[in-house]
């Protein structure tokens, strides 16, 4: 199995409910960071892939058809390459909002993994922490005005690399309509998820 759907955008930019809204859509399995915590073995394959630039990303991705958040989004441009069919979608969030979200939940989680005394989350977190915070922003999350360029940056980066008919620019609060029609599939009778706002994430 290829991907169907690649995920350019940063965490914090919806992508939980985005992975939940394309599950729902068909794209069955879609791989989120939050799949490493139910299928650990796959850090050995995502830390290859931090050392050497890249990993077997087909037998990484032989279960799923899409690909959103961290850590798949670091690699966009490389599997927009690999799989020439797969549609884009670049998540976005009002940059302001995005900062402040990042430093209410997943910053501070890593920070806090580092200092645990669990072997597999320190080992986590010290990728997460190089991938992210390191590779990503230069150590340099915290400079609120370099983080938000950083993030900007991403953004035009992905906007000049993929062709316009295979990229949709997409916010949570677009609601079904966009995606659907840019993945050619019927809208579902339900609302769009709505998951892991700061808060909930704070409550785990």
């Amino acid at each position: 199995m290829t991907l169907d759907v690649i995920g350019a955008g940063f965490g914090r930019t919806g992508t939980l409910s985005l992975k939940l809204a394309l599950e729902k859509l068909g794209f069955k399995k879609t791989y989120h960071m939050a799949e490493l915590f139910g299928q650990p073995q796959h850090l050995d394959s995502w830390e290859q892939a931090l050392a050497t630039g890249s990993c077997d990303w087909d037998t990484l991705f032989s279960d799923y058809r899409a690909a959103v958040d961290w850590p798949a989004c670091y690699y966009w441009q490389e599997y927009a390459e690999l799989y020439p069919r797969a549609k884009v979608i670049l998540s976005l969030r009002n940059p302001e909002s995005w900062f402040d979200s990042v430093h209410k939940t997943i910053y501070p989680a890593t920070k806090e993994a580092l200092e645990s005394n669990d072997p597999k989350l320190k080992r986590w977190a010290k990728w997460s922490n190089q991938l992210i915070w390191e590779n990503t922003f230069s150590g340099r999350i915290e400079d609120k005005q370099y983080a938000i360029q950083i993030f900007n940056d991403h953004i035009e980066r992905v906007k000049k690399t993929i062709s316009a008919d295979r990229l949709l620019i997409f916010q949570a609060t677009d609601g079904w309509m966009p995606l659907c029609e840019f993945l050619e599939c019927e809208i579902p009778n339900e609302a769009y998820p709505r998951v892991n706002s700061s808060e909930e994430f704070a409550r785990r």
